[in-house]
């Protein structure tokens, strides 16, 4: 299982924009469905996870408000801004072309050896 010090510099940023974008979640159903939609190889603890919504939160890409979930429990909730929009765009922008410059570099780097 992947940890996030296993992710790529920034892709958890990515990933929590990107799980928030459709409707706004509370921490622990953000981090279940990127576990749930990365077929489990992805766990993100409470450690990284907290920290990073901080951080998106007072870059100003994403705000919270206290609700009650489905359970009757409170709990924050966290919503892309329209400048967290924006920053996703970017972010995904960049994932694209990093991953396709490591599958490059991954599918030449045997033949440059040979």
């Amino acid at each position: 299982m992947s940890k996030p010090s296993d992710l790529i510099h920034g892709t958890l940023d990515l990933l929590i924009l990107n799980t928030i974008s459709l409707e706004p979640k509370h921490g622990w159903a953000i981090a279940k469905r990127i576990q749930q939609v990365s077929n489990e190889v992805l766990q993100i603890s409470q450690g990284a996870l907290y920290p990073a919504l901080h951080r998106l939160e007072q870059q100003g890409w994403i705000r919270s408000e206290w609700r009650v979930t489905d359970g009757g429990r409170d709990a924050k909730y966290y919503t892309l801004t329209k400048a967290g929009r924006i920053q996703l765009v970017k972010e995904l922008e960049q994932w694209e072309r990093l991953s396709t410059a490591v599958g490059l570099a991954i599918r030449l780097a045997p033949e440059a050896a040979s």
